[in-house]
């Protein structure tokens, strides 16, 4: 297209403004792609290219106008750098879906619930896994997540700037970090499951003891599958609730663990 009939002062801020647009993409695009609800299996790619373009869009303007790439080897390096460091913040929110995702399967093996509408998502899991997965999403959106994911991509290029790779060792403690309040906040959700299993089992033991001649695993069956749904329909509520208090927590104070 010719741009001759334009200022030359316009065609180099549309200039400046397409290649700072393009910088920031890279980072955005990859944290989409693994964002809760945003970046699940079942969302379709165009639908994942149009949201990323969608916060670009908007994290864009509150960012300093960055420079324009010297070389294409320069754009390598920055499209690689930004899309470690998109990726590595998007893995940090999906550690909640993870969480909920191990609560459920803990849940599941503890109270033989494990096969029930288990194809309900685009990986293979347990039916209450599943409910508590939908459920989750839907909450975590309710309460804004599209908002603080704004700000935590705003806030980003304060914890790691353009262009610089973050530190190895740094990072990895991060990781490691919350990859462990994961599986920690997972079996914490898990917890009324286990202890009604518990329960379940030490009942069943006795009342085996006491009548060896009952066949107890006929009889135990449906009560722990029937247990593990009223204790899914009291428990649920408190499960999310601790549930999304972390993760909207997790957005308050994003570099917990980061040394």
């Amino acid at each position: 297209m010719n741009l001759d009939f334009l200022p030359p002062e316009l065609v180099a801020l549309l200039g400046a403004g397409f290649w700072h647009g393009a910088i920031v993409f890279l980072r955005i695009g990859a944290m989409v792609s693994v964002l809760p609800a945003f970046g699940e299996k079942y969302v379709p790619a165009r639908i994942k290219l149009a949201i990323s373009l969608a916060f670009t869009f908007i994290v864009a303007p509150a960012l300093p106008i960055l420079p324009p790439p010297a070389s294409p080897l320069h754009y390598g390096s920055l499209a690689l750098s930004e899309a470690v460091v998109g990726l590595a913040l998007g893995m940090a929110i999906r550690m909640f879906v993870h969480a909920i995702q191990i609560a459920g399967t803990i849940a599941a093996q503890s109270t033989s619930l494990a096969q029930v509408l288990g194809g309900i998502g685009a990986e293979p899991m347990p039916a209450i896994g599943a409910v508590l997965l939908i459920s989750g999403l839907a909450l975590a959106v309710m309460l804004g997540l599209h908002i603080r994911v704004a700000e935590f991509m705003i806030y980003s290029y304060m914890m790691f700037p353009v262009g610089e790779f973050p530190s190895a060792s740094g990072l990895s403690d991060w990781g490691v970090h919350r990859v462990s309040r994961s599986f920690a906040m997972g079996f914490s959700l898990a917890a009324p499951f286990l202890i009604g299993s518990m329960v379940y089992n030490l009942t069943l033991g006795v009342i085996n003891r006491a009548m060896p001649a009952l066949m107890v695993a006929f009889v135990g069956a449906p009560v722990v599958t029937f247990g593990g749904l009223a204790i899914l329909m009291v428990a649920s509520p408190m499960i999310l609730d601790i549930w999304s208090t972390a993760l909207m927590g997790f957005f308050a104070n994003p570099g917990e663990g980061m040394p």
